[in-house]
């Protein structure tokens, strides 16, 4: 072929390549810029004695008569339901979490470690409505939940299929847990999330991950992570402790949440907040090595404030991304991997204010170090419904705080000095070599912003954000292919699903049998 064809045929492999829909997941994010940490030495013990003043005077109330007579055998002061410990308890508990866990994928190329100056992210979780490929706000169903593990796992920079992203409203509360980590399973290959929402359901959870990955497999490999959320302030439930121990005792790992409403449930400021929510944090990592010394476990929590004017939640507030600076830096102090979340806001709709809101939170917790980078695509209204137009925005976003993260490259710097020195004054770089061998990865070139002449934007039918990301959804859900599970674990995930529903009753049928 002769040298024009040759030109043309790089062009349009190039051309290919630039419009080709991307499936390969970026690995775990390595991240090389300096955190920001706004405390001082001084000001991190000072936390640290305050959360430890908290826990050994004030104390923290556990719900649960296993959980309290296992304190009590650990040698915490138990009086009723409020557990009070000293501090050489919390810390020796504290010195067996590990500091980094890899997490294993149902494709060994898609696990990842989280810990240090490793993170993921991993889609949003719970919420109530959808707004779905026609941008109507609705009930959920199991095919939209279907349909978002399926975005989850097209999104390069998305880690994780996560669990209940919406809730699938047409199955029985009492069986949605098996359909969910069903969906989690089968329509991606990527890590999951299992479900907490009871002791036995996070039973059936381990059930099916050991069929997933074989029985014993679970003993040496964690697989799938369980959050369990605190009641702040200062409060543990029967209800998530019963799961934590199930998670514990098989040694995955679980995320020990405090849910704060700072001004509701924390004092009205930050310093104390961060206090509280440490003091809870604690108390929680330190119950799963109670269960079981050496089960992994990571710092969490869901951070919020409230509107003085209204007590509303509010996100993307600068008091946030100082808390999770805060945040970041304890748990560092502590040498234990954490969680925060992710592109929230409160916005109704998918407009400015949800962008705001969200680009806000992705900075901070990018630039504060956090490991397991939760509610990275598809939160609005506060958490009440998944919008799949900002499902594949966030995700595209996340792609963009992982270059940022991921920092300067300087594998080419040398040819690139060699470049200005062939252009000289009054040349352009566009058709050099080094610009043709780098310019894909040269500047993140975005699939959904349009940076465009108004004259040419408006020729290809003035699109906004909104309508080039259900498109772009809708591309990457016609583009799908099942990453297929064996058949034989297949069916014996629906045997273990049909025998479950048969045993576990539904509401309708505890209300006829009373």
């Amino acid at each position: 072929m002769d040298a024009v064809g040759t030109e043309r045929r790089g062009r349009d492999s190039r051309k290919a390549a630039r419009v080709a829909t991307k499936i390969e997941m970026l690995p775990t994010l390595k991240r090389k810029l300096p955190v920001t940490e706004p405390m001082n030495e001084e000001q991190v013990l000072r936390i640290h004695n305050a959360s430890m003043a908290i826990l050994e005077e004030v104390g923290v109330t556990f719900r649960d008569k296993i959980a309290l007579e296992q304190w009590r055998q650990a040698g915490a002061d138990v009086q009723g339901e409020r557990v009070r410990f000293s501090r050489d308890l919390i810390m020796e508990l504290l010195s067996s979490i590990p500091e980094t866990i890899t997490l294993h994928a149902r494709d060994p190329k898609k696990t990842v470690h989280l810990g240090g100056d490793h993170s993921i992210f991993v889609p949003m979780t719970g919420a109530p409505f959808v707004c779905d490929l026609d941008n109507k706000r609705r009930w959920p169903t199991l095919e939209d939940l279907n349909n978002l593990h399926k975005l989850a796992h097209m999104c390069p920079a998305i880690h994780s299929s996560a669990h209940h992203i919406v809730e699938p409203m047409d199955r029985a509360v009492s069986h949605r847990h098996l359909y969910i980590t069903y969906s989690s399973m089968k329509h991606s290959d990527k890590t999951f999330m299992g479900m907490t929402t009871s002791g036995k359901n996070a039973e059936d959870v381990m059930n099916m991950c050991k069929i997933l990955f074989g029985a014993h497999y679970l003993e040496d490999h964690p697989v799938v992570t369980g959050n369990v959320n605190g009641n702040s302030p200062l409060v543990w439930d029967e209800t998530m402790l019963a799961a934590m121990r199930v998670f514990c005792s098989h040694k995955q790992p679980v995320l020990c949440s405090p849910f704060v409403l700072g001004g509701a449930n924390t004092p009205a400021s930050v310093a104390p907040t961060v206090a509280q929510l440490n003091a809870e944090a604690l108390s929680g990592l330190a119950y799963t090595q109670v269960i079981r010394k050496g089960a992994p476990a990571i710092y969490g929590h869901y951070l919020s404030t409230v509107s003085m004017r209204s007590g509303a939640p509010m996100a993307g507030t600068p008091e946030i991304s100082l808390m999770n600076f805060m945040i970041g830096q304890m748990a560092r102090f502590y040498n234990v991997p954490w969680r925060t979340s992710n592109t929230l806001g409160g916005s109704k709709v998918f407009d400015a204010q949800a962008g705001y809101e969200s680009a806000t939170t992705m900075m901070a917790v990018l630039m504060a170090g956090a490991n397991y980078i939760w509610h990275s695509a598809g939160w609005n209204e506060a958490g009440m419904h998944c919008s799949m137009a900002k499902f594949v925005v966030d995700a595209e976003q996340c792609a963009m705080g992982y270059r940022m993260a991921e920092g300067i490259r300087w594998d080419d710097f040398e040819e690139g000095l060699a470049a200005i020195r062939d252009v000289g004054p009054g040349g352009h770089y566009l058709g050099h070599p080094h610009t043709l061998e780098n310019f894909q990865r040269a500047f993140f070139m975005s699939e959904l912003f349009d940076n465009n002449s108004i004259e040419q934007w408006q020729a290809e039918g003035s699109k906004d954000t909104l309508t080039r990301s259900l498109a772009q959804a809708r591309k990457l859900l016609n583009a799908y292919e099942e990453p297929k599970l064996e058949v034989a674990i297949n069916e014996e995930l629906l045997d273990y699903i049909a025998r479950r529903e048969r045993e576990i009753p539904t509401v309708d049928a505890l209300n006829e049998t009373h």
